[in-house]
């Protein structure tokens, strides 16, 4: 999946927004990409790099996600408890990917 396919489906989520929060603490070296829904974050990705994206799950499924998939690991600078980081081109579908972010929009719709 290409950047821009990524974004529209992010912002094709109903009430999803997006918004650049981390550019004071990089000073530059980061352009980091982040959605949200009623104020609260559920996906955000470097857009230089555009190799991987940081993702919301459930308690426990980080674990079970990682058993199955080799691309799900530790998310950046977040709580593995509560987040994930999915690389790109590995062995999740761009519609398992689909449905992992959706899920991910769906825990922060609910808070």
């Amino acid at each position: 999946m290409d950047i821009e396919t990524f974004r529209e489906y992010c912002l094709s989520l109903p009430g999803s927004s997006e918004k650049m929060p981390f550019e004071k603490f990089f000073h530059g070296k980061h352009s980091f990409l982040a959605f949200y829904v009623n104020g609260r974050m559920f996906c955000y990705f470097d857009i230089d790099q555009f190799d991987q994206c940081n993702i919301r799950c459930s308690p426990g499924q980080a674990d079970e996600l990682k058993a199955v998939y080799r691309a799900v690991g530790r998310p950046y600078n977040l709580s593995p408890e509560h987040w994930i980081s999915i690389r790109f081109n590995e062995d999740v579908s761009d519609d398992e990917l689909k449905q992992f972010i959706r899920h991910s929009y769906e825990l922060a719709l609910k808070k």
